[in-house]
């Protein structure tokens, strides 16, 4: 079922709206213009208006005879009934009303109503007297040439026709609003990135929809950065890989041309290119894990067993005492992960945290359950880094002072450290301590 801010419920509503603002609009347009057609014509008025003045004069200089005199030279040239009636609708004639004279007089209407056509009789039309109203008045049924016509045939176009297409027209308008012009704009970023422009991005409007076009701004915003990202990092391994192996290289080329030696030169040779294997190692892993991001299968980590091996395989290649690699976690600390993931993660960082610490100095390891997380940190005993290079030594290839202790790395081990706790779901960053590097990991707990 779709959400709240689904797309469809907007569609819904607006084409339920447009229907619903075609039916009043045709139904009352159009009854406002047939019910003025159905007033009589100035001319009919007027001709009325007459009659009634002549039935006055008629009643005011002869009387009922008078009045029968008018009334039959009437009926020669109108074939309508007539009735002249004094202010108590009794008959000024000398025929009193019959019984359906008197239904007739029940029915009549005034001058100025509108008349229906669909009834099958002509209806009687009441006419004051013009000069003295309260005196009487004439009834007459309206003649036929008088009945107000059908709505013309363009009034009934504009009504039915006319109006309702205009407003299709601002529906599809609305529509192109709501629908079609940001995916125009998507296709337009999307040709923009097709075209190497990699930093473009979709219009914050669009992004902050809460409908599937604001998910789907958001997904190619997402994918654009990621793009860029992947693009750049390429390019920089790329220069920096060649920078990189160009120093080995250059030994080689320098101990092959000067060394006599041949066992020195075979000693030399053998550092030299497990030096570069290694570097071009770390290269490629960071290459995959970045690009490739791996769906890594997650178990429960006992973090305290964990370190124990790490801090062995950390002792036997640096030949710090297992004393100096203390760990301050129990057995209750358990986290979700990839087991030789977090194991890589993890002697990374001691290795680097072992690699600027003094030879007596001490890694140690801790942590705190906040919530749904543990949060554990790696302590070192070196001389820290700057506060606004605290994020950029989890760049690849970032060594801030070569000349320190440890600063013969390449600079790959806390990259490749963050992007193998990152795929697990978790998050890495560094702090001073004044002196030493603490180093913190973010791992969803059991």
């Amino acid at each position: 079922m779709p959400g709240r801010h689904s797309l469809l419920w907007k569609l819904c509503g607006l084409l339920i709206g447009l229907c619903l603002l075609l039916i009043w609009v045709s139904h009352s347009g159009g009854g406002h213009f047939e019910r003025r057609s159905y007033h009589l014509s100035h001319e009919a008025r007027q001709t009325l208006r007459e009659y009634a003045a002549q039935a006055q004069i008629a009643w005011l200089q002869g009387g009922r005879a008078g009045v029968d005199q008018w009334l039959e030279q009437l009926g020669t040239h109108e074939a309508s009934w007539a009735l002249v009636l004094d202010a108590g609708f009794d008959s000024l004639s000398s025929t009193p009303l019959s019984i359906v004279q008197k239904r007739h007089v029940s029915f009549m209407r005034e001058i100025d109503w509108p008349m229906s056509n669909r009834s099958q009789d002509m209806p009687a039309i009441s006419v004051p007297f013009p000069a003295a109203p309260e005196e009487g008045r004439l009834v007459i049924q309206l003649p036929e040439r008088f009945m107000p016509s059908a709505l013309p045939r363009l009034v009934r176009l504009l009504a039915h026709g006319v109006l309702p297409g205009l407003l299709a027209l601002l529906a599809g308008v609305l529509l192109y609003r709501v629908l079609i012009g940001p995916l125009a704009h998507l296709r337009a970023q999307a040709n923009a990135l097709r075209a190497d422009r990699l930093a473009t991005r979709v219009d914050p409007v669009i992004t902050r929809r809460q409908d599937e076009l604001g998910d789907l701004g958001r997904a190619f915003d997402h994918m654009a950065e990621r793009l860029e990202k992947t693009v750049a990092l390429q390019q920089r391994l790329l220069a920096d890989l060649s920078h990189e192996l160009r120093t080995p290289l250059t030994r080689l080329q320098v101990a092959a041309e000067n060394e006599p030696d041949s066992e020195v030169l075979r000693e030399r040779l053998t550092r030299e290119v497990q030096c570069m294997r290694q570097l071009v190692d770390d290269t490629l892993e960071l290459v995959w894990l970045d690009t490739e991001r791996p769906r890594l299968p997650r178990d429960v980590v006992e973090v305290d067993a964990l370190w124990e091996i790490v801090r062995e395989n950390a002792s036997f290649e640096s030949g710090w005492r297992l004393e100096q690699l203390p760990t301050e976690l129990g057995e209750e600390c358990q986290v979700h992960g990839h087991l030789n993931g977090l194991a890589q993660a993890l002697e990374n960082i001691v290795r680097n945290a072992i690699r600027h610490s003094p030879a007596h100095g001490e890694v140690r390891l801790g942590g705190r359950r906040n919530g749904d997380h543990w949060h554990l940190w790696i302590d070192d005993q070196g001389p820290g880094v700057a506060e606004d290079a605290l994020e950029r030594i989890f760049q690849p290839f970032t060594r801030l002072n070569a000349a320190r202790p440890g600063g013969d790395g390449f600079g790959l081990g806390l990259t490749i450290a963050r992007c193998r706790v990152e795929l697990q779901g978790g998050q890495v960053w560094a702090q001073n301590l004044n002196p030493g590097l603490r180093v913190y990991l973010k791992l969803p707990a059991v």
